[in-house]
């Protein structure tokens, strides 16, 4: 088993990846969570799979939702914590996030308002919330202004990545998780890029070695950026880098745009930004393009977005300061903008619709 250590305010967490992992849960969770009343917060998707996984839950302690974006509302945080305090949990209870992205930040986010905040667990079973979205403790929901503007941090007790699970994946939500890997080694990492332009074929048929060593990485990317900088005041506006857009272009198509998809498209268009910038020399965004495709992701949009709706969810980015839209945005491979301690950028909005734009061609 491979363990990464996270540092925050007060105290660090583990995040073990290894396959086999959920064999293990109970044992694991323990270690994490101590003695505690479980409760295991998932999506109605991830729930059907448990058996297949050989996971046994209590029934009486799982409570589910509808799978995708859409169920990341208030309402539905709602009725997950009063669904908690009928069944009787309290302050010795802990939560288990078991699922992706949605499910992660949304029971996390229960977790740290119930009963003014008790422990959790990620149980991540999707590779976006592997290597991504399980680590750092940002958790919240959307409005209907943006994604994510409802929030908190609260760290989990412990991870728990089993990448067997990511054999079960359908394909597009599989290679989805594979842009966030992409941007890891652009924002940190340029070997680990060029490893994955090595190893695409190796990943596109879900090579367990290979997998493995793909969420390692990525969770010690991000586990160094966070416990750096764990509120987002300074460095870790870097894991944002192909973000902004692609929140954008989510909330534009209404959440049909799947996040990793939105975020390769980001990548391609925030790096032609820095290009035309002047802040990096130009054909990255090109390797970037040549990579995501290779990975089965797309580098077009569909249908020209509607650039009004775009830039109208993009001006409520938490990264804005003063009106002006920021971006977090690379000067070479591997490497981030950082300038006077500011590690984003104004830029107008002419040169973000034109970037936007250019997906569409």
């Amino acid at each position: 088993m491979t363990s990464v250590r996270v540092t925050h305010a007060t105290g660090e967490y583990t995040v073990h990846v290894e396959p086999g992992a959920l064999g293990r849960l109970g044992e694991l969770l323990g270690r994490g969570l101590g003695h505690r009343h479980l409760g295991y917060i998932s999506d109605d998707t991830v729930a059907a799979l448990r058996a297949q996984w050989n996971l046994q839950l209590p029934q009486d302690g799982l409570f589910t939702f509808p799978a995708g974006e859409a169920s990341k509302t208030r309402k539905t945080w709602s009725r997950l914590s009063d669904a908690l305090l009928a069944a009787g949990y309290d302050r010795q209870s802990a939560i288990v996030a078991l699922g992706g992205g949605v499910v992660g930040d949304l029971a996390g986010f229960v977790a740290a308002t119930f009963l003014r905040g008790i422990p959790y667990a990620q149980v991540p079973t999707t590779l976006l919330a592997m290597l991504d979205a399980s680590v750092g403790g940002k958790v919240g929901v959307d409005t209907a202004l943006g994604k994510n503007l409802i929030g908190a941090f609260h760290p989990p007790a412990v991870v728990i990545a089993d990448p067997l699970t990511l054999l079960t994946l359908p394909d597009r939500v599989y290679r989805a998780g594979l842009a966030e890997a992409v941007k890891h080694g652009v924002i940190a990492d340029a070997e680990y890029f060029a490893w994955i332009e090595r190893s695409a074929g190796r990943l596109l048929a879900r090579d367990l070695e290979a997998l493995t060593h793909l969420v390692t990485r990525s969770v010690e990317i991000k586990a160094g950026v966070v416990s750096e900088d764990e509120r987002e005041g300074g460095r870790r506006a870097i894991l944002n880098a192909g973000h902004t857009i692609a929140h954008g272009l989510e909330q534009e198509s209404a959440y049909q745009l799947p996040h990793g998809e939105a975020v390769g498209l980001g990548l391609i268009a925030e790096c032609r930004i820095a290009e035309r910038m002047g802040l990096v020399a130009d054909g990255l965004s090109e390797r970037v393009r040549v990579l995501l495709a290779t990975l089965g992701l797309p580098t077009r949009v569909a249908t020209p977005p509607a650039m009004a709706r775009v830039l109208e969810a993009m001006l409520h980015d938490k990264k804005n300061r003063d009106g002006a839209i920021r971006l977090a945005l690379p000067v070479a491979l591997g490497r981030m903008h950082e300038g006077q301690g500011k590690y984003t950028v104004p830029v107008t909005q002419d040169l973000l619709a034109s970037a936007v734009s250019g997906l569409a061609s």
